[in-house]
């Protein structure tokens, strides 16, 4: 098994969004990895303050989110283009985070923790770190995983390390996952469920729980 120490290709670093520049890069891809990171967990209480992108070429791209930020016309431009499917590893939380913080509606959406559910049923561990150690063969140190995330400008090169690869290894991880949800017949249950992973998200913004519960 390897360590997470072979460095991106390129790894940009931004304040509030991604520049022109960037944005044409990464709109070429069909295919986008994206995670973010925040104060907590509770939306709305727990600002957003980092998010990652990874194409697949190992392009990374930081964008530090500032206080009282509320827009980031590139990044919603890429997130809710329709033709690039984005990448998460529980995309539930992701996808309400950006829609706080920045008023995004991401489409389409590709859930590595989703899937991996759906097709590794012989594991009761789906966690990140378990699913590209098995599937990418590679081990991601996660101790800068609780960290002050809010110190935007002054974050270390750990936690920015810890960032980048959490990206960088999630779209191999989703060609795995989909291979082995066709070769089980589960793809097309997999697809509806990433469907409904926007209503999940705002259902969890607006703080409903056990909504489907008797």
């Amino acid at each position: 098994m390897t360590k997470a120490s072979r460095e991106p290709k390129n790894i940009f670093i931004f304040d509030k969004d991604i520049d022109d520049a960037c944005l044409k890069l990464f709109n070429k891809a069909s295919s986008l990895a994206i995670d973010t990171e925040a104060m907590g967990l509770i939306h709305g209480r727990d600002r957003l303050c980092l998010v990652q992108l990874c194409d697949p070429f190992d392009n990374v791209a930081c964008i530090r989110i500032t206080i009282n930020q509320g827009s980031a016309p590139n990044l919603q431009y890429l997130m809710e283009n329709k033709l690039i499917e984005k990448v998460f590893h529980f995309a539930r939380f992701d996808v309400a985070a950006l829609a706080t913080g920045l008023g995004i509606k991401v489409e389409p959406i590709f859930c590595t923790k989703v899937a991996s559910r759906l097709a590794r049923t012989y594991s009761p561990r789906h966690g990140l770190k378990e699913l590209i150690n098995e599937l990418v063969g590679v081990e991601l140190d996660k101790q800068a995983q609780s960290s002050d995330w809010g110190r935007v400008e002054e974050l270390s090169e750990k936690q920015l390390t810890y960032a980048a690869n959490d990206v960088r290894y999630l779209l191999p991880a989703k060609e795995k996952l989909e291979v082995m949800l066709r070769r089980e017949k589960r793809w097309e249950l997999a697809k509806d469920c990433f469907k409904c992973i926007p209503v999940m998200s705002e259902l969890d913004r607006n703080r409903f729980t056990q909504i489907f519960e008797h």
